[in-house]
């Protein structure tokens, strides 16, 4: 089975810290790619023992410029 999640990605001092929206799991990397990696890793643990009984359509995510 495999589902879609919302992840968010930011940079905190020398990491990246990449965290799924759908259930608050988080992991972290020197690089965007090895935190999204790490955090594979991390929902593939969690949803091991968690299976989503609803899986629902990821959050739709997107920036917004506002004059100031």
């Amino acid at each position: 089975m495999n589902i879609k999640v919302t992840v968010i990605v930011t940079k905190e001092e020398n990491w990246y810290v990449a965290k799924c929206l759908e259930n608050s799991v988080a992991s972290q990397g020197k690089t965007i790619e090895e935190s999204l990696e790490n955090l594979k890793e991390a929902l593939e643990l969690y949803y091991e023992d968690n299976i989503p009984e609803d899986i629902k359509t990821p959050t739709f995510i997107t920036t917004l410029e506002v004059a100031l």
